[in-house]
């Protein structure tokens, strides 16, 4: 009976890290029959099917997946792989992000509307809902000196600094931190001038930006961070991309957990 129940559940397929928790989180993990390359967590979903990268999708080969709904934000693309999805007869729900919590609500709900699981979903949001007041709680309680954090994007050869209207800007701001670069939106390449002049007290980036660059040596043996106040004491913390940009479920535990490590340190 059970089988027969679970044959009946919606097949998903989630493009998103973030959304794909909330699959598992909600126990409609059997539902899935393929997620995007970001879906690393938890541990199980790098062993799901892969449609590719969220930006860079393919019409055929997800529908080659039979799925009755597709789940992921306004970064799922291209835009005329939606349209052919929905032309085909597949429920897309795509979710805007704004960094805020109300993104993590909205993912919350577009799963459990998508998996047949609405109560469950409710119920969750419940529960992350209160554990989020507590969190905002906890760090409004701090009435200090607020660090001056840099965050580093650096997947890629291209090493970025996060300006505002960003994940990382807002996360910064969640912690009770400052972001040191003001004055532009979206990311900008790092030079030596912005560094001396930012002073950051502290630096943080993802631990997979740590790999690509080689490890913490290399890391730091860029020369534009010799100009820092973080680079006297290697004040650093990285965190996973996933678990530190996502706005996941995970959020109101990475926010205490990061208040800690970067506010109260």
């Amino acid at each position: 009976m059970l089988q027969a129940q679970t044959a009946k559940l919606p097949r998903l397929v989630t493009v998103g890290g973030a959304i794909t928790e909330i699959v598992y989180a909600l126990g409609a993990e059997a539902q899935l029959v393929g997620t995007d390359t970001t879906s690393l967590y938890p541990l199980a979903a790098q062993n799901t099917p892969k449609v590719g990268y969220m930006r860079s999708l393919s019409a055929e080969g997800l529908l080659a997946l039979k799925p009755d709904a597709v789940i992921g934000t306004t970064e799922a693309g291209p835009p005329v792989v939606m349209a052919q999805l929905r032309s085909a007869g597949v429920k897309v729900d795509l979710i805007a992000s704004d960094h805020s919590w109300a993104e993590v609500q909205r993912k919350l709900q577009a799963v459990g509307r998508g998996a047949g699981r609405e109560t469950q979903a409710r119920a969750l949001q419940a529960r992350l809902d209160a554990d989020w007041a507590v969190t905002q709680q906890v760090v409004a309680q701090f009435k200090g000196r607020k660090p001056k954090v840099l965050f580093i994007l650096s997947h890629s050869a291209t090493v970025q600094v996060a300006g505002e209207k960003t994940a990382a800007d807002a996360m910064l701001r969640f912690i009770g931190a400052q972001n040191v670069m003001v004055g532009f939106n979206g990311y900008r390449p790092m030079t030596a001038e912005a560094m001396a002049a930012a002073a950051p007290d502290l630096i943080l980036t993802s631990t997979q930006g740590i790999e690509a660059q080689g490890g913490l040596d290399k890391f730091w043996s860029r020369p534009e961070l010799a100009l820092t106040p973080a680079f006297k004491t290697k004040a650093l913390v990285h965190l996973d991309a996933l678990e530190l940009l996502g706005f996941g479920p995970r959020m109101p535990a990475t926010v205490r957990a990061l208040h800690q490590r970067i506010v109260l340190a």
